[in-house]
């Protein structure tokens, strides 16, 4: 027997296939959008795999560098090299800011990090490491930094010697690494104008500034002009030993808050991205619907323009089965065209999107399953319109 389908689209080819594209550029934003969610998850697997860290210790009662602001002195590490099961521990400061190249901003997480340690740039596509103690970084590839370039953090200029990969902060900003007493000044410390100006307060306080204390304002002012705090140590667990239990350990007898990879990638996913991924997840189903709407609407137009061929087939006898699988083939072909389109689509403009998305191939399989079952449904519409048709509209028009 003649498919009806595929006459039908060969005869209005044009229309039919306008809709797939724009179907396909609507199922493309859907794949994009569930990319995008997917590399957020990345990134933050990402950034918990570029620290080398097992155990990050943190602020008692908070949730540690990347969720919430944590502040613990920078001399603690020393009693965490100490501790049993503990290899290495290496301080470390995070700081989300504008960081300058030229007339360019570009935001950053500027990280502070003790070479040979926990938390320094792994991986280097160009360049070197850092080997002086002030004034140099390396910078994520993403941020548009190259080897030799100047870049201003504060009040200080670095000069770019390393180029790195896929080194981002949970919120897709690249990172740039310099040495950890630089970027304890840029966090901690206050600008001049600020300094002099605590020093003429400190200075007028009685309190502070005693005549019978000789050394006691200038010592108060050293205080206030040295950055003696860090973010977060990271720690590596000996070989041997379980990360929660030293963990445990830690929070038991050092009075801070010890989180193992687990938990912190909890942080980072279940805490951090939760409200970014229900609005992604609303965004899906809104696109779900409208995809849906947009697939009944052309079949049940494109079944209602062809009443009379229908009428026709049921007088000589055509089951309502064969009618309604003419039909649902329509249907699904739009959906296959616009599968094509969507993942062609979203494949092209991916990378050109400022966060990082992350399309798997597991989901194209999902994906096109998803889209064959709203064509289905969609079909349901125009199916029933097709079999309510009476026979004896063939004649009487």
């Amino acid at each position: 027997m003649i498919s009806l389908a595929g006459r039908d689209i060969l005869h209005s080819w044009s229309k039919f296939a306008l809709t797939g594209l724009g179907l396909g550029l609507l199922i493309g934003v859907t794949f994009t959008m569930a990319g995008v969610y997917r590399g957020m998850v990345d990134d933050a697997k990402v950034l918990l795999n570029n620290s080398g860290a097992d155990l990050w210790v943190v602020q008692k009662d908070t949730l540690g560098p990347y969720a919430e602001p944590s502040s613990v002195h920078d001399d603690i590490y020393r009693g965490l090299l100490g501790f049993p099961g503990i290899a290495q521990a290496a301080n470390v400061t995070y700081l989300t800011m504008q960081v300058r190249r030229g007339e360019r901003d570009v935001r950053a997480m500027v990280v502070g990090f003790v070479p040979g340690g926990p938390g320094e740039p792994r991986y280097l596509i160009a360049g070197r490491r850092v080997t002086r103690s002030h004034y140099e970084a390396v910078a994520d590839l993403s941020a548009g930094f190259a080897v030799g370039d100047r870049i201003r953090i504060r009040r200080h200029e670095y000069t770019v010697v390393g180029v790195t990969r896929r080194m981002v902060s949970s919120g897709g900003d690249p990172m740039v690494f310099i040495p950890l007493k630089d970027a304890q000044e840029a966090q901690f410390l206050k600008d001049n104008d600020a300094i002099v100006n605590e020093r003429a307060r400190t200075a007028n306080n009685p309190a502070l500034n005693r005549p019978g204390v000789p050394g006691l304002l200038g010592a108060i002012e050293a205080s206030q002009t040295s950055g003696r705090t860090v973010n977060a140590v990271l720690v590596r667990v000996a070989s041997g030993h379980s990360p929660d239990r030293v963990a445990a350990e830690l929070r038991r007898w050092k009075h801070v808050q010890a989180f193992t990879r687990a938990q912190m990638e909890d942080i980072l996913v279940a805490k951090l991205i939760a409200t970014a991924s229900r609005q992604i997840g609303m965004f899906l189903v809104i696109l779900t619907i409208v995809s849906a709407a947009i697939v009944a609407f052309i079949i049940y137009t494109m079944t209602l323009g062809k009443i009379r061929e229908i009428a026709v087939l049921k007088l000589i006898g055509t089951h309502n089965s064969t009618i309604a699988s003419m039909i649902l083939q329509q249907a699904l072909g739009l959906g296959v065209i616009g599968f094509v389109v969507g993942k062609i689509a979203a494949t092209i403009w991916g990378p050109a999107f400022p966060r990082y998305v992350l399309l798997e191939p597991w989901d194209a399989v999902i994906g096109f399953v998803l889209v064959m079952l709203v064509c289905v449904l969609a079909s349901t519409l125009a199916i029933r319109a097709a079999l309510r048709v009476d026979p004896a509209a063939a004649i009487g028009g």
